[in-house]
């Protein structure tokens, strides 16, 4: 089981770890000498991070991945731009959910947060033993996610870290402070690594055009491209969608990741089947990156293993550096 057990209040020793870390990276920058792990080939590169491909100042910082309400009731949600990935996944009613992960940046809070369902565990496994931030699951499915390698950190383990607003109803009201539930944490969280995604020049091709939308059954995306932004804005259920703080949502990436979504073990208390998006396999995707659409290829051979995207004569496709959203489209 990987809950905060007797690693609770621990992780304020990785905070001081990574700070050494950093001091040593700086230290090795100032010399101009070669330092452990530089462009060792597999898609890590020292001081950048493997999820957005940007320069951070710590690429290994601890993995923090949030499930986040996403119904009319919920939105604007908060922290969303600051992630580094963004999962939609399909639940119960045909509606959508966010995954929210982050390593590199971590926003001062980060809501409406909710419930997990089964597809998480999968989902989450490439990124080793991240913190897992939810309000509750079903009851059945509680040993699974126990069981799981994930460090489950709901409101009970950080009581500290979660706060209710008094602005929306419940249950739609739960948000997090990240900071406070990694100091919970044990100090066992994975830090940010290699999950398969690339980053560097566009291929060559790609199908011009301004906007790409994705249909769930009671649940619609849309991404518009804006040169001016230099990102594809999202739209959802025909509503821009914004950040709470203000300014629209949006990423210099979208991959629209074509998977089976069939029936799970469980049900919601109104006895509806929760899906399953699965994520182990292989597939079709679509990249979006600089106005273009790219034809894509996606494969995970295991749990354990990233997902990687390639043109469909094999070769890796890169992603443009920033903010990513996978779009679990339905096949």
């Amino acid at each position: 089981m990987r809950t905060a057990g007797s690693g609770r209040g621990t992780g304020r020793r990785a905070v001081r770890t990574r700070v050494r870390a950093l001091a040593a990276a700086v230290v090795c920058a100032a010399l101009l000498t070669g330092c452990p792990g530089a462009g060792n080939g597999d898609g890590e590169q020292e001081g950048r991070s493997p999820f957005t491909g940007e320069s951070v100042p710590d690429a290994s910082a601890p993995v923090l991945a949030v499930k986040i309400d996403n119904v009319a009731a919920a939105r604007p949600q908060t922290g969303l731009e600051q992630a580094d990935i963004v999962y939609v996944e399909q639940v119960e009613s045909g509606l959508t959910r966010l995954l929210a992960v982050y390593s590199s940046d971590l926003p001062p809070s980060v809501g409406p947060v909710r419930s997990a369902r089964e597809s998480d565990i999968e989902l989450l496994r490439q990124f080793g033993e991240p913190a897992f931030a939810f309000s509750g699951a079903q009851s059945r499915l509680r040993p699974v996610l126990e069981d799981s390698p994930l460090h489950l950190m709901q409101p009970g383990d950080a009581p500290g870290a979660y706060s209710r607003s008094p602005d929306r109803s419940a249950p739609h009201n739960l948000y997090l402070d990240p900071e406070g539930v990694l100091g919970e944490a044990p100090d066992a969280v994975s830090g940010a690594s290699d999950i398969g995604f690339r980053f560097g020049p566009a291929p060559q091709g790609g199908r011009a055009g301004t906007e790409e939308t994705v249909r769930y059954p009671a649940a619609r995306y849309a991404f518009t491209w804006s040169a001016e932004d230099g990102r594809w804005l999202v739209s959802i259920d025909g509503r821009e969608a914004a950040a709470a703080g203000g300014g629209r949502l949006g990423a210099p990436t979208v991959v629209l990741q074509r998977v089976e979504i069939r029936d799970s073990r469980f049900k919601d208390r109104g006895g509806s089947v929760s899906p399953y998006s699965e994520t182990v396999g292989s597939g079709e995707a679509t990249v979006l990156r600089g106005g273009r659409a790219y034809e894509a290829r996606w494969s995970r051979p295991s749990a354990e293993s990233g997902t990687e995207f390639t043109t469909p004569e094999g070769d890796p496709l890169n992603f443009a550096e920033g903010q990513v959203w996978v779009v679990l489209a339905p096949r």
